[in-house]
């Protein structure tokens, strides 16, 4: 993730002989042909083979956001509210369950559902409010960690450190060339649509105008300390619970847990992930079939995304769901430790 809020309409697709990635009908095992393309030298981001990701220093834009909404959540306890914790509540479920897992991770990465164009830009918009980076960044990231999961150009893989895996492979500073041909590389079908254009550039804007909201809120609601609480609760601390259930699926589940099927990763099943991460956290389940919408293989394995996209399903605000991959069969292996 990277907080790169400028115009990115001067990026174009990629042209045909660059391998770009495509969508196929529905029903397909596979969304996207994200084969690793040794025919171009992209630039390895992570520690892999004895280079230094900080060679050109730290990405300070990200190193400040984090920083900031770290230090405004130490406040939270300050300001408590029923009324703060209730807008936590509602906002990270929105924000995480609908916004990053349902339409970022399912929807606009792997193609598990199909929808309206107001609705995916809709599950854009909630996505983009979780602090996680736009969809531009938050795709093409997650698309190349499925091309290369824990091999030396994963983006974020524990083989390289559980605190890299989980927030440090953020911070390094690659430049805008790196960015740009992440973009064009991975997410080409993103930038044909002008909405994620227009939720590309307002990023930050967005994210203080809801800080803003809250904030005018609480102070007609009840002063000066139920504006701080409003803020506190419904933005920082609940984007810094995001981030850091989120950040959980990308580190603790390539760490501990089970798995359910034979993967070229160390992708696992993680209970506690499962639970806070809303079905994101039986992640060996979704590495084995990448499309399919239902995460939890067993029952046992809760996934509320899963059953919110059956809800909307059954409303026909989304259709074409990839609820099983024919053949699927679990092929249990010993704990992973």
């Amino acid at each position: 993730m990277s907080i790169d809020t400028r115009p990115a309409s001067h990026l174009k697709s990629p042209l045909p002989h660059e391998h770009a990635p495509s969508v196929p009908p529905a029903g397909e095992a596979t969304l996207l042909d994200i084969r690793p393309d040794r025919s171009r030298k992209v630039r390895v981001t992570s520690n892999a083979q004895g280079e230094d990701p900080f060679r050109d220093g730290i990405d300070w834009p990200v190193l400040v956001w984090f920083g900031a909404l770290h230090v405004g959540a130490l406040a939270a306890p300050f300001f408590f509210s029923w009324q703060g914790l209730a807008l936590f509540a509602v906002m990270q479920f929105i924000t995480g369950s609908i916004g990053v897992c349902m339409g970022y991770h399912r929807l606009l990465t792997h193609g598990s559902f199909q929808t309206s164009k107001p609705m995916r830009w809709l599950f854009a918009f909630l996505g983009e409010m979780s602090g996680e980076g736009t969809a531009f960044q938050w795709v093409a990231t997650h698309r190349k960690h499925h091309a290369y999961s824990d091999q030396d150009e994963d983006p974020h893989s524990p083989r390289h450190g559980g605190v890299w895996a989980h927030i440090k492979w953020m911070l390094p500073n690659y430049g805008r060339k790196y960015h740009d041909e992440l973009y064009q590389r991975y997410a080409p079908d993103l930038l044909k649509d002008p909405g994620m254009h227009f939720l590309h550039k307002a990023f930050l804007p967005l994210h203080f105008l809801m800080g803003t909201a809250f904030f005018a809120i609480g102070y007609a609601m009840g002063g000066w300390y139920m504006a701080a609480s409003l803020l506190t609760w419904g933005m920082f601390l609940r984007l810094v619970y995001v981030l850091h259930i989120t950040w959980f699926v990308n580190s603790a589940t390539h760490m501990w847990g089970y798995r359910n099927y034979k993967t070229t990763d160390d992708s696992t099943n993680l209970w506690w992930v499962g639970v806070l991460a809303f079905g994101e956290g039986w992640h060996n389940n979704h590495h084995a079939y990448q499309r399919m919408a239902k995460h939890g293989h067993r029952w046992w394995e809760f996934d509320i995304t899963y059953i919110q996209i059956r809800v909307l399903e059954k409303l026909g605000l989304i259709w074409n769901v990839v609820h099983d991959v024919p053949g699927r069969k679990l092929h249990a292996e010993v704990d992973h430790a």
